[in-house]
């Protein structure tokens, strides 16, 4: 994250002194090919973090849910999106919001990979990862059954 006031793009969806992290800090195969920059982080005057997501082709988010919520721009690619009981055909220039508690995954298409701006509290609740009661509730729509990962 930077604190400058203008941040060139350096590279197709990088930025100038913006590394690309790890998606999750803790590791873990309960997702796959993904990564986050940290554009803004704007803890003195403000409450929230935009970060940036990248998900490889094919590859998808963690199966999560939590108390805040989550504002989704698509910048690049295709991919679809679970939220809740539904799931979302995605593509550049859509939003999509995550309501709390909600489970939610996101997954890129095979051939391209999906880039999207995500803007959040800056201080929130860790993930909660489903439990195997959690995964047969979901489980109960066969569609819904047959996107998720995890």
């Amino acid at each position: 994250m930077s604190t400058k006031i203008h941040v060139a793009q350096t590279g197709p969806f990088r930025w100038e002194g913006i590394p690309v992290l790890a998606y999750k800090q803790d590791g873990g195969t309960h997702f796959k090919d993904v990564t986050r920059q940290v554009l803004f982080d704007e803890g003195e005057h403000h409450d929230t973090q935009l970060r940036y997501f990248e998900i490889a082709p094919g590859g998808h988010s963690t199966l999560e849910r939590h108390h805040h919520t989550h504002c989704v721009m698509v910048l690049r690619g295709r991919g679809r999106a679970l939220v809740g009981g539904e799931i979302h055909e995605l593509a550049a220039n859509d939003l999509l919001r995550v309501p709390p508690m909600t489970w939610h995954q996101f997954r890129a298409t095979r051939g391209r990979a999906l880039g999207f701006l995500c803007l959040v509290r800056r201080e929130r609740d860790r993930p909660q990862r489903p439990t195997a009661a959690d995964l047969k509730a979901l489980s109960a729509s066969p569609a819904v059954g047959a996107f998720i990962r995890y």
